[in-house]
């Protein structure tokens, strides 16, 4: 346990952040896993939607640091192929 002021702010300041981010990666994953169960089902016009709010949720995830910059376009190149395919 800290005995310093400043450490004990860190603490907190530490567990604000790891809440933040935990619910931006669990919204990214919930995200991408709708999307595979919209193509998965055959719905179009879900997956697109879907495909889009995915996109949105790995960006907010690299821009946040969460996520490397590589990692988020090589999701978003496979989920978009995966929608291309669809047709």
């Amino acid at each position: 346990m800290p005995n310093i002021k400043s450490a004990k702010k860190r603490v907190r300041s530490n567990a604000t952040k790891e809440k933040i981010n935990n619910d931006i990666t669990a919204s990214m994953r919930t995200a991408i896993k709708k999307f595979e169960k919209d193509v998965k089902a055959g719905n179009v016009e879900d997956a697109s939607r879907s495909l889009n709010t995915a996109i949105q949720r790995i960006d907010k995830a690299k821009k946040s640091g969460l996520i490397h910059q590589n990692k988020a376009s090589r999701l978003k190149s496979r989920l978009t192929k995966e929608k291309n395919g669809m047709k």
